[in-house]
């Protein structure tokens, strides 16, 4: 059983009669699961009082049949205690409804006790040995009401309409015509018949079932259509109960045996259609007028069978020569004329209805022929049997030269797959897909592309087609022409009419499928060399001319069945079916083809301009069924790049080297996050000693990573990695977390050295950095100042008021800033007198010829006095040889950092090398000394 839902308010859910015009509805879990508990136990109770009362309906027939006299005394019994389960059910039933829905339920619940208490009072007065008591009947008189209040109160009252003509003409037809039939039939029983008891039973009884079946019928008319089947099982409760009032009736007609079964029987029939029909009943729904806006058929179709059925019964009772009584006459005329009525009402119903099916089909005809679309609509055989639109502008025919043509020979002959899988119906239902198009015939011999849509086939759910298809035809050539420039403009590079890259990656894609089949292909990337110097030189309309004619080459150069696509700019490809041998000898011939002087036009166009030697390196790798096309353009990009090295105008192809240098740096950027996440990465330590102080002053805190696979990979190698896939900003704060804690540790164990972490400009950039220096100082407890941060000469480039501000925040702090690896890079004093930084660090290379080079020992005694005149610290990098250090302490530089004093160690070793340092290495004989007095600040990176 289905269930309205119910609102907190105690109302309906309004939802639409018509499944197909609306979703279904979906209730929360919550309700749903509730809900579907209900009705089975609903479900389950029927099932056991429909055994109930089947086994008291057999119990009581047997009882009737064999019990003899006291059968008056017992089957009343039995049928009180049916009526009483039923009672109870119907009772339990209704009220899983709202209070509205539950009073048709509680008045049939009522009619069933009212029945109870009748045969109860037959068991205590039987009347005698063959008659009820006039008490017994009183019960039962009293139901009559009540039943009728039971299925009128089916019927909504929030529409705020009343049965109308019709549904009451059907109900009056039935009514008279039971009463007919009752009167012709019980015209025998009513004989002899004496006092109130017998008139009630042989008259009043059938009357009385003969109007409720006529108000059920109304009920069954004029019900919500959500409810119709609860008032189909409230019909047939009532022709039960008009059963039982007959029978009754007839019990000197056809015997008190025959009369008590047939009673018992309908009865039991009677008691069990009312527990169907309230287990049936889903609620009164919230709806509005027009869902009773047709009415049920099912009423029309029994007011006719009724009254046809009780023409043929007079219609026999008149050949078989009964004499008609003048109750039974008018009952007979008054039929006639209710029969006469309804037809004529349902004759203006049929003309109306015909002139709105007419109306309708003259919109529908206009909003056809008004359409841009041609529809036509095809019979079984798939011939034009109508058609309508503007069928001469679009397919090139008239309306009547189309009829009766079959549409299959319109179609190119190529295409008639296509209109025959529409025809099927086999077109795959898909939204996002476009129409099927195929090309027509006009009447002139032209073709046009006719797109295919809007197919509705005959036997479709909602369809009102019994044979063929209709189908929507719309010309779009101009359309189609359209379309077919914009992909070949998509597909295809401006300047030379090349395939472009989007083209030649899709034809990668299809080779490396080919490939998988065995059949191999290969790539060549072609780079032009002295292709910058023709646009500088003589302008960009010259190296356009250069790349038509480049393009030119290569079309005329390569075969057939290659594709040649230009990337972008200077860069070309081609793609080659075939081995490497044989792509390796087109390749060559290429080189060889490109090798030739170009001669740039002058801007006017008169005459020739500057000459330029133009030659093309090529770069060749195989497809790779099993890598990506991707992974095989970047192998031939390597290969491009070793035929450029290799001094160009030659050709080169992907080697083992440079496979295992892609595969080696592939497989760092791959695992380094899981490097950073797992712990893979270890902080080492450097020394940086003081030369006045003669001691170790700081440490540089170097990372390294311990991969479980290639070992020890060094930082030059994966911190570029980091700043390209910006993992850098992570990597820094968990080396700066690290060397924060670990120097708050030397801290409290009374060692008084700074730490230098080598800060990425990529950090600068991202504008953390502050912050994040913050948070692991406050984290460690560290004082700001045993921190020094070590920015490379980089940021001297991205010198930005931003990053100059992180800067001056972070000195702020009480941070020490050292400009690191002075002198390698790109240097400028200008921006260096900007910079808020306290130590400037040497780059190594300036170190290494100190003491064989007067050049580079100039230099750096230069960079010294530089230092000092901007009140910076110096620190040198690299000192590894004491003719090194006895130089720099000639210099007076203060702060020195090498081998010489110390490798890259872990945090385990600190302290014994902070409590062993042995200060005697500094003393070596200095070609000069010179005294300066200073502060001490200090710092570092790796030497």
């Amino acid at each position: 059983m289905s269930r309205w839902p119910e609102q907190p308010g105690g109302g309906h859910v309004l939802v639409p009669s018509h499944p197909w015009l609306r979703p279904a509805p979906r209730l929360p879990v919550a309700v749903q699961v509730p809900a579907a508990r209900e009705d089975a136990r609903c479900r389950r109770e029927s099932a056991t009082a429909f055994a109930v009362l089947g086994l008291l309906a057999a119990l009581t027939v047997a009882v009737q049949l064999l019990a003899g006299p006291l059968a008056h005394r017992t089957t009343p019994l039995l049928l009180a205690l049916s009526s009483a389960v039923a009672a109870g059910v119907v009772v339990r039933h209704g009220n899983r409804l709202d209070r509205r829905s539950r009073r048709p339920w509680r008045a049939l619940a009522l009619v069933a006790a009212l029945l109870v208490c009748g045969q109860l009072v037959s068991v205590i007065d039987p009347g005698g040995a063959h008659a009820q008591s006039i008490w017994a009947h009183v019960p039962q008189v009293l139901a009559v009401p009540l039943a009728v209040a039971s299925c009128l109160s089916l019927l909504s009252r929030r529409t705020g309409r009343r049965p109308g003509v019709r549904e009451l003409l059907d109900g009056a037809v039935v009514l008279v015509a039971l009463v007919l039939v009752g009167s012709l039939v019980l015209s025998d029983a009513v004989a002899g018949r004496r006092g109130p008891v017998d008139t009630l039973l042989a008259v009043g009884y059938p009357v009385s079932g003969a109007l409720l079946c006529g108000v059920a019928l109304v009920a069954v008319s004029r019900v919500p259509r959500v409810r119709r089947r609860s008032a189909v099982w409230l019909l047939v409760t009532m022709v039960a109960l008009v059963v039982v009032a007959i029978a009754g009736a007839l019990a000197n007609v056809l015997g008190d045996a025959a009369s008590g079964v047939l009673t018992v029987v309908a009865w039991s029939g009677m008691l069990a259609a009312a527990v169907r029909a309230v287990d049936d009943d889903p609620g009164q729904p919230v709806t509005g007028a027009g869902e009773f806006a047709v009415p049920a058929l099912l009423a029309v179709v029994l007011g006719h069978l009724t009254s046809y059925g009780v023409a043929g019964v007079v219609v026999a009772l008149l050949s078989a020569g009964h004499a008609f009584t003048l109750l039974e006459q008018v009952l007979v005329v008054l039929l006639v004329l209710l029969m006469s009525v309804r037809g004529l009402l349902w004759a203006a119903d049929d003309a109306r209805l015909t002139r709105r099916l007419v109306q309708t089909e003259a919109y529908f005809r206009a909003l056809a022929a008004s359409a841009e679309d041609v529809t036509v609509v095809l019979d079984d055989d798939g011939r034009v049997h109508w058609v309508s639109g503007a069928v001469h502008s679009q397919l090139g025919w008239s309306e009547r030269e189309l009829t009766g043509r079959r549409l299959a020979d319109l179609v190119d002959a190529d295409d008639r797959v296509v209109l025959e899988d529409v025809l099927r119906g086999s077109v795959p239902a898909d939204p996002a897909a476009l129409p099927p198009t195929v090309r027509m015939v006009t009447r002139g011999g032209d073709r046009r592309d006719v797109e295919l849509s809007g197919a509705a086939r005959a036997g479709v759910p909602g369809s009102a087609l019994r044979t063929g298809l209709v189908l929507h035809l719309r010309d779009v050539t101009a359309h189609r022409s359209s379309q077919r420039e914009l992909e070949r403009m998509a597909w295809t590079d401006y300047l030379t009419g090349l395939p472009n890259r989007a083209r030649f990656l899709a034809a990668l894609e299809d080779a490396r499928g080919r490939a998988a089949e065995g059949r191999s292909s290969c790539v060549l990337l072609v780079d032009l060399d002295g292709f910058k110097a023709v646009n500088d030189v003589a302008g960009h309309e010259a190296g356009d001319a250069l790349l038509t004619q480049v393009a030119d080459q290569l079309r005329t150069g390569a075969r057939e069945q290659d594709l040649v696509a230009r990337l972008g700019g200077d860069e070309f490809a081609l793609l080659v079916p075939g081995g490497l041998q044989e792509a390796t000898g087109l390749a060559e011939r290429l080189v060889v083809s490109l090798d030739r002087p170009f001669r740039a036009p002058l801007p006017d166009g008169q005459g020739a301009g500057p000459r330029f030697a133009v030659s093309g390196s090529i770069g060749l790798a195989e497809l790779d069924p099993a890598a990506d096309v991707s992974a095989t353009v970047r192998q031939a990009d390597l290969a491009l790049r070793a035929a450029k090295a290799a001094g160009k105008r030659c050709v080169r192809s992907s080697g083992e080297a440079v496979d295992a240098a892609v595969g080696r740096r592939t497989r760092l950027a791959r695992d380094l996050p899981a490097a950073i996440a797992e712990g893979q990465l270890r902080v080492l330590y450097q020394p940086v000693v003081g030369v006045r102080d003669r001691r170790v002053l700081g440490l540089e805190a170097l990372v390294r990573w311990e991969h479980p696979l290639l070992g020890t990979v060094p930082p030059d190698e994966f911190i570029p990695l980091a700043e390209e896939d910006g993992l850098i900003v992570p990597l820094q704060r968990w080396v700066l977390r690290v060397a924060t804690e670990q120097a708050a540790v030397l801290l409290a164990d009374g060692w008084d050295v700074q730490t230098g972490v080598n800060v990425s400009v990529r950090h600068l950039q991202a504008g953390c950095l502050a912050p994040d220096v913050a948070a692991v100082l406050a984290a460690a407890q560290l004082p700001a100042d045993k921190l020094i941060l070590e920015i490379t000469e980089s940021v001297l480039l991205d010198a930005h008021e931003g990053a100059l501000g992180d800067l001056e925040a972070l000195r702020g702090m009480g941070v020490v800033l050292s400009l690191d690896d002075f002198g390698r890079g790109w240097s400028s004093l200008a921006y260096l007198a900007r910079l808020p930084v306290q130590i400037l660090k040497m780059d190594r290379e300036f170190v290494a010829g100190i003491d064989t080079d007067p050049r580079g020992r100039a230099l750096v005694a230069s960079v010294v006095e530089l230092g000092r005149a901007l009140g910076m610290d110096v620190v040198a990098e690299g000192v590894e040889t004491e003719a090194q250090l006895a130089e720099l302490q000639a210099m007076d530089c203060r702060y020195l950092q090498g081998y010489l004093f110390g490798r890259p160690m872990p945090f385990a070793e600190l302290r014994a090398l902070l409590a062993s340092f042995d200060d005697s290495v500094l003393d070596v004989p200095e070609p000069s000394a010179t005294k300066m007095d200073g502060d001490v600040h200090l710092v570092g990176r790796d030497g």
